[in-house]
């Protein structure tokens, strides 16, 4: 069940003084930026100056600062804006028919399709999509020039992923000589302007309901939840609205009767610490609108991995094997290359019915070799290869921290510190002559059987 619009919120009283010196104080025009003069009515509903209706008005405007900001359908906008011919075309960004969809148009998602649905799925829905190649490295450029953008507004940015982040506005009023709302609408405006994209801004109090915002009206949204509509607004959602509560725990909670947030708000902390731990207690603050969490700039990455869909299922677990290492390899290669080690050896499998298993192992020291990767991903892929056949797999580390403390001498591995020698010295020839000019015999491909990766 999708969120809805936070009520109209006029009635209630708002004590922080305003500073009627900053324009967009009493509320602005969204197309031409123009503050709406102080005795504008409230019920009127078209800008003065353009005639525009997309007026921005809120009690709590001139006090809101965290925001988030979210590109809207960003890979196929991208790629309709660099092929034009696109644009009434309903388009799906993904890989094969053995694939998902990594996102998809509005056209495409008004006929059915959603981001991670399997691609026979979404084709069946809009048998006329036009299917796009990711261009990852396109993408992220794109991603740089808004980010850069965005630090133009303040220097508290954390970026979610490669098109969306939170922003702290707060003390940015005298430099940009207008209230965070308005330095916002401007910001929308100048990226449709200058790189024909466009983006949904949420804006609140708190993460958590700047982030619920920001999925309001989209595409082209500008939506506000204040903290005195907060706990009403909140009252009428299902709890799959809270972060972090996936469909697992949509069940489990259903089955003990919560499906609503209004329940959560009803009930004491303690009875739900009690019952579900660590989200118990964050449901029962996020329920009233409590999130203290702050926006980080802390740019580090949280995990790194990589993973292949098979274009047909591979159930053999010799193969299997060889995939893992390979996949390994290349894990290791860009903690190298950050210097970076993990921790945590992550295993990640979808059988051919869409069922995906997660394994992980932790290890005593922080690693950065793909031996060591390898050895644990195989060893919870030992388990897991019992003739089930699987449309992907993944490998990946967590847990990550600097290389300083990665790998040290294994006392009871004899053999560990001769095969980090042999790879440090794989690494020099791959650096010298390509990723290419020498593998293990592990990693041949059988070619009567070639893991072909969609």
């Amino acid at each position: 069940m999708a969120a809805q619009e936070p009520p109209k919120s006029e009635e209630f009283p708002i004590s922080a003084a305003r500073d009627e010196s900053l324009p967009g104080n009493g509320g602005f025009c969204r197309d031409c930026l123009t503050p709406l003069p102080r005795d504008t009515p409230s019920q009127a509903n078209r800008c003065g100056h353009c005639g525009s209706p997309r007026l921005v008005r809120h009690p709590e405007l001139h006090r809101l600062h965290i925001a988030h900001i979210d590109c809207d359908a960003f890979y196929a906008s991208v790629e309709k804006r660099d092929n034009p011919e696109l644009a009434p075309l309903p388009v799906i960004v993904g890989g094969g028919t053995r694939g998902v969809v990594s996102t998809c148009c509005y056209v495409a998602r008004i006929r059915g399709v959603r981001s991670a649905m399997p691609m026979f799925k979404a084709l069946a829905a809009c048998p006329d999509a036009v299917v796009i190649k990711p261009d990852m490295e396109k993408y992220v450029r794109v991603g740089r020039q808004i980010r850069e953008m965005m630090r133009e507004l303040t220097p508290m940015v954390e970026p979610l992923s490669i098109d969306e982040a939170f922003l702290d506005l707060s003390g940015t009023e005298k430099l940009h000589k207008a209230i965070p709302a308005l330095t916002l609408a401007r910001f929308a405006k100048r990226v449709e302007q200058e790189l024909k994209l466009t983006v949904s801004v949420g804006l609140s109090y708190c993460k958590f309901l700047a982030k619920v915002a920001s999925d309001f009206e989209k595409p082209k949204g500008f939506s506000i939840i204040g903290e005195a509509e907060a706990y009403d607004f909140l009252r009428s959602q299902p709890v799959s609205l809270f972060w972090g509560v996936g469909k697992q725990t949509q069940k489990m909670l259903a089955r003990d009767g919560i499906t609503d947030i209004a329940t959560v708000q009803d009930m004491e902390e303690s009875e739900l610490v009690k019952r579900y731990g660590s989200i118990g207690q964050r449901m029962a603050r996020l329920a009233h609108g409590h999130d203290a969490r702050r926006i980080s700039t802390d740019m580090a990455a949280k995990s790194i991995s990589t993973e292949t869909t098979f274009n047909s299922d591979i159930s053999d677990a010799a193969e299997l094997t060889r995939v893992a290492r390979r996949l390994s390899e290349k894990v290791s290669a860009r903690l190298k290359d950050k210097h970076l080690a993990g921790q945590t050896i992550v295993l990640k499998l979808k059988t051919a019915d869409f069922k995906t298993r997660t394994r992980n192992r932790s290890l005593p020291d922080p690693t950065q070799l793909a031996d060591r990767i390898f050895r644990a991903a195989s060893n919870l892929l030992e388990k897991e290869a019992d003739g089930t056949p699987f449309r992907l797999l993944g490998v990946g580390v967590t847990t990550l921290l600097s290389d300083e403390t990665a790998d040290p001498q294994d006392l009871v591995d004899t053999g560990a510190a001769q095969r980090a020698k042999a790879e440090h010295a794989m690494d020099d020839i791959r650096r010298k002559f390509g990723n290419k000019a020498v593998e293990l015999g592990l990693t041949f491909r059988d070619k009567r059987t070639p893991p072909k990766t969609g």
